[in-house]
């Protein structure tokens, strides 16, 4: 007869679990930050893009400043470096939790970080708006 591995008792098992969930947490925390750094870098470098395309096609033409894209571009960066800091303090938090026994949600975090989209996203829609007057 061979032996039957040692199982694990179900309150290792819980807190495992816990920890695989915080970890997943995490990763989509930090590809969601990937994506808003990627949108911002996007962002900045798209007026840039169209002056050098225009010089491109009309060489007399007179190139603009970039305006607001790059001022824009880059707070939405700094939002998605921000948010990958928040990540790395909340997985912390929670794994620090979990080993105590005292899992909390953080709804404040979660209210910053809905109002901090949320601006970018009015940051957004007003540069939509004065740039297509001007067009």
């Amino acid at each position: 007869m061979t032996p039957t591995p040692a199982h694990p008792a179900p309150l290792a098992d819980k807190q495992a679990t816990e920890y695989l969930a915080n970890e997943r947490t995490f990763l989509a925390w930090i590809r969601t930050s990937i994506a808003v750094i990627s949108l911002g870098f996007v962002v900045a470098k798209f007026s840039v893009w169209l002056n050098e395309l225009a010089a491109k096609l009309q060489p007399g033409i007179a190139v603009h400043r970039s305006g607001a894209s790059m001022l824009i571009g880059v707070s939405i960066m700094a939002l998605g470096g921000l948010l990958a800091l928040l990540a790395a303090w909340r997985y912390d938090v929670v794994n620090r939790a979990i080993e105590s026994g005292v899992v909390r949600p953080d709804r404040r975090l979660m209210f910053v970080v809905t109002a901090m989209v949320a601006m970018m996203c009015v940051a957004m829609i007003v540069y939509m708006l004065l740039t297509a007057q001007q067009a």
